[in-house]
């Protein structure tokens, strides 16, 4: 049994596995092994796969999970020691993975390490969905080393040392697969955005480190520099206020519950008076949602076990800093 699965979950994405795939498969091997989760494609992914990738193991999920749910029944499927998520639209590189089992090898205390994103169109430029390690402000609004709010650096070597951070992107996250399981996996009712960053904020409620290791690096295409669709900014804002209140210490949450409400009522009326009501409705949305699963949100705070206190947390707002001058990470955390 190999001791790292790398699991890319795919859901109609043979465009991404016919560009993407050949790096992943060329640079993963020995104790490693490659497996494809399918979430119910509907294209022919499978058939791709089949044809031109007949030794890899494929997992059938018999519909559309989402990240969350299906990378959860993937894993339960899955043995290794150790499990490596990947993007289907990342690019690899030689020795990409063996830093980051290193990492998990040596420190017994780390949960998680990912590698270096760095954006495909733009190969100098870090990745909007991860760069080298992200962090999130007292709101609850994620941000990273390399790219805060819509300012995305170039990678010059700045943020290349390894240190622990607060979250890593989803798009290339290795963990350890006994503790994934055991804090419950992402929580499914998230379905997609999110999750990650929540998973990683129980990991360090339960006592363990997050960290970045940037000298292993991977291009990821992602969906940052995208138009943000209606759907997407509803499971951010929704999954971002249930993350809060699921996992904040009990003054963070007062902060929150006393701020956001103005911030995203703001947020929402930008949209309307720039023509945008359907992203104006999504904000609004994901609060109605969020009070909806007050019953359920309370229960799972109750559950979540608190042996640390989490650092990394930046105590401040991200936007006033941006908004007046601190475009970049130095010097902030």
């Amino acid at each position: 049994m190999a001791r790292l699965s790398v699991v890319i979950l795919n859901w109609n994405g043979r465009r991404h596995l016919e560009r993407y795939l050949p790096s992943v498969v060329a640079h993963t091997s020995g104790d490693a092994e490659l497996i494809v989760a399918d979430n119910g494609s509907t294209d022919d992914s499978l058939e791709y796969l089949r044809l031109n990738y007949p030794d890899i193991r494929v997992i059938r999920l018999d519909r559309n999970y989402g990240f969350a749910e299906g990378y959860n029944r993937a894993l339960s499927e899955v043995e290794s020691e150790y499990v490596l998520l990947l993007n289907s639209d990342v690019e690899v590189t030689e020795g990409w993975w063996q830093p980051l089992v290193e990492v998990l090898d040596t420190q017994s205390d780390v949960a998680a390490v990912a590698p270096k994103l760095l954006a495909a169109s733009e190969r100098d430029r870090f990745e909007y969905a991860g760069a080298s390690g992200g962090f999130i402000d007292y709101l609850g609004y994620p941000f990273c080393r390399g790219r805060i709010l819509s300012t995305v650096e170039r990678d010059e070597g700045q943020y290349d040392d390894r240190r622990d951070i607060f979250w890593a992107s989803g798009a290339a996250l290795c963990c350890r697969r006994k503790l994934f399981v055991e804090l419950g996996g992402f929580d499914t009712d998230f379905f997609a955005h999110m999750e990650e960053i929540d998973l990683q904020w129980r990991m360090q409620l339960a006592g363990w480190r997050i960290v970045v290791e940037p000298c292993s690096h991977v291009y990821h295409l992602g969906g940052g520099t995208l138009p943000a669709s209606s759907r997407k900014l509803f499971l951010n804002h929704r999954n971002n206020l249930a993350m809060l209140y699921k996992c904040s210490s009990t003054h963070q949450r007062i902060v929150v519950a006393v701020v956001r409400p103005f911030t995203d009522l703001a947020e929402a009326l930008a949209y309307l008076v720039t023509l945008h009501p359907h992203r104006a409705w999504a904000v609004v949305r994901a609060w109605g949602e969020f009070i909806a699963w007050h019953a359920r949100l309370s229960a799972k705070r109750k559950a979540i076990v608190r042996r640390k206190e989490v650092r990394n947390i930046y105590h401040f707002s991200i936007i006033v800093r941006y908004l007046f001058g601190g475009r970049k990470f130095n010097n902030m955390m």
